[in-house]
C-alpha cells in the first residue's frame, strides 16, 4: 500500500517527486525516499519516518536531475528504518527500483541470488527485484524487467531506472499504478491526486501491464511483450479537492464534505415521481436467490447496514463476510448468487481476492466503489460508484456514509424490481434518502459540533469505551467504536445492545463511557431498556438521540442530539456524530488523526 511517484521530462525531478509523495503519504509513512538521475549517475536519498524528514534533508542538499522516482513506505518486510526504505539499488548503484506490494517467493529467490554472489543491504522483499533485474540485464532495461518479473509471485507496482537509459520502466500486478501524460514529460503514481498539479490526462494501467516512459511518450505491453492499448482519460477532479481547504486536518475537512459527497452519490438516481431508482446496473435483480456482501474494516460495517436494508426492503437472504476470511472458507456460491464487494479504493487486496473467489463459483459481481479505474472495477460485472471524491484521511468518513447511502439505493432498486416494495413505501424512502445531504448539513451545525467536542473532551482520558446500537444502527455502533480505536487508540468495542447482557455487561462500572445509539426507531423502547441496564451498574451513558427527545434524555449522563431521520437512512446521520466524537477525542489527546499509527489508507497487501 506504499506510494509511488515517477517523473521524466524537463522539470527538476526532485520537486515533482516530493510534491507527489505529499499527496500519497496517506498510503504509508514509515519512510520515504527518492532517486534522481542527471545522465551521469542516479543519486538516492531516503529517510525513516514521515516525508518531512526527507524533505528537510533535500532542502539542505538537493538532488539535481530531470528523471526520478520516489516512494513513501508502509512496512511489510523489514523494520521501518533508513536501510529498508525505498528506493533500492544494485551493488554498483546502476539499477534503482521502488516497489509497492509483496513478493511472496522472495526468500527462495534471495537465497539463490546470494548463492550466485549478490549482496543484500536490506531486509525487504523488494530488494530481490533489483538483483533479479541486474542478472537479466543485457543492455535492454525493459527486457530485463520483463524477464525478472517472470520469476516472482505476488503483488507489485514496480518502477525501475538505469543510469545508462533515459527512460523509466514500470509494471503492475494487483498494486495500482496510474500514468500521467504531459507535454514533453511523463508521470507515474499510485493514485491520481499525486499528478493533478501537473496533468489531468491519465492512463490507468491494468494487471499485467508494463510501460516504458520517455520524455516524449510511452508504450505499453503485457508481460509477454505484446503491445497493449489503454485509453487516456481526462480527470475532472479539482486539485484543491485533495487539499485541506482551510481545515486543520483532512479528516475534519472530509467530515464536513459529507453533504456534498452524499449529493454526488444520490444525484440523478432517485425519482420521486415514480418511486424508482436508476442505478444504471445491467444485472437482472430477479435472478438472485441470495446476496453475499464482502468487505473489510469500515466498508464491512457499511455492508452490515446493507444486509439489514436489503433483507428488509427486498426480502433476499444476505450474508456479510470479512473479505480476508471469505476466500479461505470455501464459500457456497452459484450463478444465483450476487457478490457485492465494497471498497473505497477498489484496490483492497483481501476484497479483490474474495471477488475472484466468488467469480470462480459462478457468482455475478457488483462493486460499491469510490475510485474509478481501480483494479476491482475492471473485474466486476457491474459497479455502483459512490462518487465521494478523494478521501485522504486514513480513517474513512465520507466514503463510509456514501457507501451506506449506496446500499439504501441498492435495497430500494432490488425491492422495486422484485415487487417487495410498493410505490408508496418506495416514495417515502426515496424522499428520506434525498433528504440526507440536508440532514447531514444540519448534523454539522456549529452548536451540535461544539456539544460533541465538550463531551469528547470530558471522556478523553477514559481507557475503554462501549458502543451499543440495535437493528439497522447496530453497525453504527460498530463503526463508532472502530473510529475511536483508529485515531485515539482508546480501546473500544461495539455491540448489538441486546447482546450486552451476554458478556460485555461485566465490564460496566463508573469508569466506562457507554455510547448508545438511541435515535427514533421501532426498537427505541428496547434500546432504552439497555440504557437502564448500564445505569444500574453505574456506567456513564452518552446517548445519541433524535432532536426533541427530552423524555429519553433523562436516562443519560450526556446527550448528543442529531436531526430526526427515517429509521432506514438514520445510520448515515448518526455516523457523523460518532465521527466527530472520535475526532475530538483524538485531538484532545494530541493524536495525528490523518495518519494514525500502523494504519494506511489502501491495504494492498495480505
Amino acid at each position: 500500500m506504499c506510494g509511488i511517484v515517477g517523473y521524466i521530462g524537463t522539470r527538476q525531478a526532485q520537486d515533482v517527486l516530493i510534491s507527489g509523495l505529499a499527496k500519497l503519504e496517506y498510503r504509508g509513512y514509515d519512510s520515504a525516499g527518492v532517486a534522481v538521475g542527471d545522465g551521469a549517475c542516479i543519486a538516492v536519498k531516503k529517510k525513516a519516518g514521515k516525508l518531512a524528514n526527507l524533505s528537510g534533508e533535500l532542502a539542505e542538499s538537493p538532488l539535481a536531475g530531470t528523471l526520478g522516482i520516489g516512494h513513501t513506505r508502509w512496512a511489510t518486510h523489514g523494520l521501518p528504518n533508513d536501510t529498508n526504505a525505498h528506493p533500492h539499488a544494485t551493488e554498483d548503484g546502476r539499477i534503482v527500483i521502488i516497489h509497492n506490494g509483496i513478493i511472496e517467493n522472495y526468500l527462495s529467490l534471495k537465497e539463490g541470488l546470494i548463492a550466485r554472489g549478490h549482496t543484500f543491504k536490506s531486509e525487504t522483499d523488494s530488494e530481490v527485484l533489483a538483483h533479479l533485474i541486474e542478472e537479466a540485464y543485457a543492455g535492454d532495461l525493459y527486457e530485463a524487467v520483463r524477464v525478472a518479473l517472470g520469476q516472482v509471485r505476488g503483488a507489485y507496482g514496480i518502477v525501475v531506472t538505469h543510469v545508462d537509459h533515459r527512460e523509466i520502466v514500470a509494471a503492475r500486478t494487483v498494486s495500482p499504478l496510474v500514468m500521467g501524460v504531459g507535454e514533453g514529460e511523463m508521470f507515474l503514481a499510485s493514485d491520481v491526486p499525486a499528478l493533478l498539479a501537473y496533468t489531468r490526462n491519465m492512463v490507468f494501467l491494468h494487471d499485467g501491464d508494463m510501460v516504458v516512459l520517455h520524455d516524449d511518450g510511452f508504450r505499453i505491453t503485457d508481460l509477454a511483450g505484446q503491445p497493449v492499448e489503454r485509453p487516456i482519460d481526462h480527470i475532472d477532479w479539482d486539485a484543491e479537492a485533495a487539499e485541506k481547504g482551510g481545515f486543520d486536518t483532512y479528516m475534519l475537512k472530509e467530515i464536513y464534505e459529507q453533504p456534498q459527497a452524499l449529493t454526488n452519490t444520490l444525484i440523478g438516481r432517485l425519482h420521486d415521481d415514480t418511486g424508482e431508482v436508476n442505478l444504471d446496473i445491467g444485472l437482472d435483480p430477479q435472478s438472485f436467490k441470495r446476496i453475499s456482501i464482502i468487505a473489510c474494516g469500515t466498508a464491512y460495517y457499511a455492508g452490515l447496514v446493507g444486509e439489514y436494508l436489503i433483507e428488509q426492503l427486498a426480502r433476499i437472504p444476505v450474508e456479510v463476510d470479512v473479505a480476508s476470511e471469505y476466500r479461505y472458507r470455501n464459500p457456497i456460491v452459484s450463478e444465483q448468487t450476487l457478490a457485492v464487494v465494497v471498497s473505497q479504493s477498489g484496490e483492497t487486496i483481501d476484497t479483490l481476492e474474495a471477488l475472484r473467489e466468488a467469480k470462480k463459483g459462478g457468482a455475478k459481481t457488483l462493486g460499491v466503489i469510490n475510485a474509478k479505474g481501480s483494479s476491482m472495477t475492471r473485474e466486476l460485472d457491474d459497479t455502483l460508484y459512490i462518487h465521494a471524491g478523494p478521501e485522504i484521511g486514513v480513517a474513512s468518513t465520507k466514503a463510509y456514509t456514501s457507501m451506506v447511502s449506496a446500499f439504501v439505493m441498492l435495497a430500494l432498486w432490488l425491492g422495486r424490481a422484485r415487487g417487495t416494495l410498493d410505490e408508496t413505501q418506495a416514495r417515502d424512502l426515496l424522499h428520506a434518502a434525498r433528504e440526507l445531504p440536508r440532514l447531514v448539513e444540519e448534523a454539522l451545525a456549529p452548536e451540535r459540533v461544539e456539544q460533541i467536542k465538550r463531551v469528547a473532551e470530558k471522556y478523553a482520558h477514559a481507557r475503554d469505551y462501549l458502543f451499543l446500537g440495535r437493528g439497522v444502527n447496530a453497525p453504527t455502533a460498530f463503526e463508532g467504536a472502530l473510529k475511536l480505536k483508529e485515531i485515539s487508540y482508546i480501546h473500544a468495542e461495539g455491540y448489538a445492545a441486546g447482546e450486552m447482557k451476554h458478556g460485555p455487561i461485566a465490564l460496566i462500572d463508573a469508569n466506562l463511557p457507554v455510547v448508545v445509539v438511541a435515535t427514533e426507531s421501532r426498537l427505541l423502547e428496547k434500546t432504552i431498556s439497555n440504557v437502564q441496564e448500564v445505569r444500574a451498574r453505574s456506567g456513564q451513558v452518552i446517548a445519541l438521540l433524535s432532536d426533541g427527545d427530552t423524555e429519553n434524555a433523562r436516562h443519560a449522563d450526556d446527550v448528543l442530539y442529531v436531526p430526526r431521520a427515517h429509521e432506514m437512512v438514520s445510520p448515515v446521520v448518526n455516523a457523523v456524530a460518532l465521527q466527530l466524537l472520535a475526532y475530538f477525542t483524538a485531538t484532545a489527546l494530541g493524536k495525528d488523526v490523518d495518519k494514525p499509527r500502523n494504519l494506511a489508507k489502501s491495504v494492498t497487501v495480505e
